[in-house]
């Protein structure tokens, strides 16, 4: 893959190895970054990249957050960047999303959000140096119909985000987000192919056509940069222009 950073040297931990998450990853093993990978799925784990190292873990859990990241440390021989690609989505109306539903996404999107954040500011805070990116959404900003859950989990990542940055920028850890917009993966695969929910999707969309996670690919990557140390606690919208309109 081409591109213009040079990693060489840098120890990346991403979480999250769907569409996006693997795209990032590669990206960052392209560049040079040691990297090791997150995720509940084995299957995914398989075949990122050369040289990338996998560790199955259901992220659902603080203990299991804190050893997924203690065994990364430990692999890597420190943490220079994190990148949290972590989520899922259940799509239907309030009055129809039980209570599991709930409890599932902000489990998912959320609280690992803090678990592993925690744990990777813990090591990154007295290093004196980190950067950390969460892929947020633009449903962190906007009312989705059908979001609920989703949008909150993002919302609240967005603001765990800023106060992280709040807390760490004096130690030289940026935290900061990209939010994309909706964006072609295996994961949305099944409902970008009901009858009109593509050309529903597009129409919102300046740039006429949705995103690629090739497209997260430069912002994550600048935000993970040492060259972005003066940008913290910032969501950065990819989304060709969806929060325009």
């Amino acid at each position: 893959m081409r591109t213009t950073w040079d990693f060489a040297g840098t120890r990346a931990l991403v979480a999250g190895v769907g569409g996006i998450g693997a795209t990032v990853a590669r990206a960052l093993a392209g560049s040079g970054a040691d990297v090791v990978v997150l995720d509940v799925d084995k299957d995914r784990l398989d075949g990122i990249a050369d040289g990338v190292t996998g560790i199955a873990a259901d992220l659902t859990s603080a203990e299991a957050c804190h050893g997924a990241v203690a065994e990364a440390v430990q692999l890597l021989g420190g943490l220079d960047v994190f990148v949290h690609a972590v989520g899922v989505n259940d799509r239907r109306p309030v009055l129809d999303t039980p209570d599991e539903v709930w409890e599932r996404l902000i489990a998912v999107n959320l609280n690992s959000a803090f678990w592993l954040g925690r744990a990777v500011g813990a090591v990154m805070v007295p290093g004196g140096y980190g950067r950390i990116v969460y892929l947020s959404s633009v449903s962190g900003l906007l009312a989705h119909r059908d979001h609920a859950p989703y949008a909150a989990s993002k919302g609240g990542v967005n603001q765990l985000m800023r106060v992280m940055a709040r807390e760490w920028a004096a130690d030289g850890v940026t935290v900061n987000a990209v939010a994309p917009g909706y964006t072609e993966t295996d994961l949305t695969s099944a409902y970008l192919a009901r009858p009109g929910v593509r050309d529903a999707l597009k129409a919102l969309v300046p740039a006429e056509r949705l995103g690629r996670p090739d497209d997260l690919i430069g912002p994550t990557l600048f935000l993970a940069s040492a060259e972005s140390g003066f940008v913290t606690g910032q969501v950065l919208y990819a989304d060709g222009g969806r929060t325009l309109v």
